[in-house]
């Protein structure tokens, strides 16, 4: 075999390993998001909490969720080591529902990486291209950012009393409506409609902001993932209104992010679920 043969048949399967890694990180996100991400309670029960909160009084605790039904949120200065651990246990819970969530939208940038790379090393022009790992690694770390974000703002709704411990949802119709409003006049805004085309964009967006080496490949990852957390970052906050841990929740909004980034008429789709989460959030207002 030739030497560009070789070279050819590495990059052939760097682009399978690349494709086949992204389909076990999504699988492993959600098989932990499915056993419960940590919390002690099966998603099942979350999710049947969520959409009939009156079951809570009967509902089956363990005692992870015990003693998060049970204790006052701390502020982090605070912080006991039992504490500590439901807090990292509630960033981590985050963290994996964002990679399965966002990863499928994602993937289409990632892999386009991968093949601009494999041209360059063809061509022998990639010496200064580092792997695709680098890049999904930057984008991963603006994900793991909003997690935490994302934690301390439950953590916070939970210590006021607005959404409960045990079904992690909304316990306030002026939350609630607050959220689906906001939301949807969000999916309104131009500034989403900016950071959607630049995810709708993977080949614009790379030859914009293309830089050379493995810092490169991490700020185009970080790049790419401030763009989709910039799209996505309000309808996440959605899951405070039907439960952080509802499954139905979770699979609903995983497949409006990838019709949005995906699907032809995209922008269309998102200005149109905006519409319907905003005559939502009137009609939770007025009931």
């Amino acid at each position: 075999m030739s030497y560009e043969g070789a070279i050819s048949g590495l990059l052939r399967r760097e682009r399978l390993i690349t494709g086949a890694g992204l389909v076990v990180l999504c699988l492993l996100a959600w098989a932990y998001v499915l056993s419960g991400a940590g919390m002690g309670m099966d998603p099942g029960t979350a999710t049947t909490l969520a959409l009939f909160p009156h079951q809570a009084a009967t509902a089956p605790l363990t005692s992870t969720m015990a003693g998060m039904a049970g204790m006052e949120m701390p502020g982090p200065a605070a912080l006991k080591p039992s504490d500590l651990r439901v807090w990292l246990l509630t960033v981590g819970m985050w963290g994996a529902m964002m990679i399965a969530m966002m990863t499928p939208s994602a993937a289409p940038a990632i892999l386009l990486y991968g093949r601009v790379r494999a041209q360059a090393e063809q061509q022998g022009r990639g010496a200064g291209l580092a792997p695709s790992g680098a890049f999904v690694a930057g984008y991963l770390m603006v994900w793991l950012g909003f997690s935490v974000a994302a934690a301390a703002l439950q953590w916070s709704f939970e210590r006021i009393g607005l959404v409960s411990p045990l079904s992690m949802g909304s316990q306030s119709r002026w939350l609630s409506a607050a959220v689906l409003i906001l939301t949807g006049l969000y999916q309104l805004s131009p500034f989403k409609n900016v950071c959607l085309t630049q995810c709708r964009s993977p080949t614009g967006f790379l030859t914009r902001h293309w830089r050379p080496g493995t810092a490169g490949a991490v700020r185009l990852g970080v790049l790419h993932g401030a763009y989709c957390v910039g799209c996505c970052w309000v309808l996440m906050g959605l899951l405070f209104v039907g439960g952080v841990m509802n499954l139905a929740w979770i699979a609903a909004l995983t497949v409006l992010v990838m019709a949005e980034k995906l699907l032809p008429g995209g922008p269309w789709v998102a200005r149109f679920a905006g519409g319907i989460l905003i005559a939502w959030g009137g009609a939770t207002l007025l009931n």
